[in-house]
């Protein structure tokens, strides 16, 4: 019997998410906006302008600006810096939300920033049964996510994360539901014949038997591979067939 039996792949669904999650922004001095521009640093680094105007300063977002003035320098203002790129404190925001980051966690996103909820709301992996994201490993089937717990048998309900399971119309079974389900019945022992784990099985017209049930209803030694012949319901090998005729 052809096997049906599927292979499930645990995966870290959320680990970059979860990584990206440690970005902060940070309230310092210049000098040290000077050290994280020369390290390269993934901070955000808030700070506040000199009393003086700064002419070099232009808000990233331009005629976007939220101030309406993207070179605007007030005295007293505070600006965030970020890779390369500045913002007013209230510019510096969700890109979703419109929500000023301040002090909490960001993700960044080619040339946008997100809030960590807004984040998680558009881009993070969700279970297909639950809807609710993944945050931690996860289980990947015909190539769709699922929590491992949501990851159940359709019959049962039991956990096939790390089992061996079966499908039939596009849902997994357990390897027991699935035999009682679908599977031929063994003629002898009247038990699913599934074929997982490589059971070999034998059929004859619109009977089947497990390999170890074939065997002779006289003699009980093993038909397979051998000559047999039907009497009734049964099946005998041929010495017991011609004791029969005696």
């Amino acid at each position: 019997m052809r096997k049906q039996t599927n292979k499930m792949a645990a995966d870290a669904l959320s680990d970059r998410l979860a990584n990206k999650l440690n970005l902060q922004t940070k309230t310092v001095g210049e000098e040290r906006i000077k050290r994280a521009k020369a390290k390269d640093e993934d901070v955000a680094m808030l700070t506040m302008f000199p009393m003086e105007s700064d002419p070099k300063f232009r808000c990233c977002l331009g005629n976007d600006c939220f101030l309406g003035d993207p070179k605007k320098a007030d005295p007293g203002t505070k600006k965030m810096e970020y890779k390369t790129r500045q913002w007013h404190e209230k510019c510096f925001c969700c890109v979703v939300c419109k929500n000023p980051i301040g002090t909490k966690s960001f993700i960044p996103r080619e040339q946008e920033i997100y809030c960590a909820g807004c984040y998680e709301d558009k881009f993070a992996t969700r279970c297909v049964k639950c809807n609710k994201i993944i945050t931690s490993g996860g289980v990947t089937y015909k190539n769709e996510p699922w929590h491992r717990e949501c990851f159940t048998c359709s019959n049962c309900s039991t956990s096939l994360a790390g089992q061996r399971f079966t499908s039939r119309d596009e849902k997994p079974y357990c390897a027991d539901c699935f035999g009682e389900l679908f599977a031929k019945r063994c003629t002898a022992c009247t038990k699913p014949i599934t074929g997982i784990g490589g059971t070999r099985f034998i059929s004859f017209e619109d009977r089947h038997w497990h390999n170890d049930c074939f065997i002779c209803a006289g003699c009980k030694t093993s038909l397979v591979g051998r000559g047999f012949i039907t009497d009734a319901d049964d099946v005998i090998c041929p010495e017991c067939a011609k004791q029969k005729l005696m």
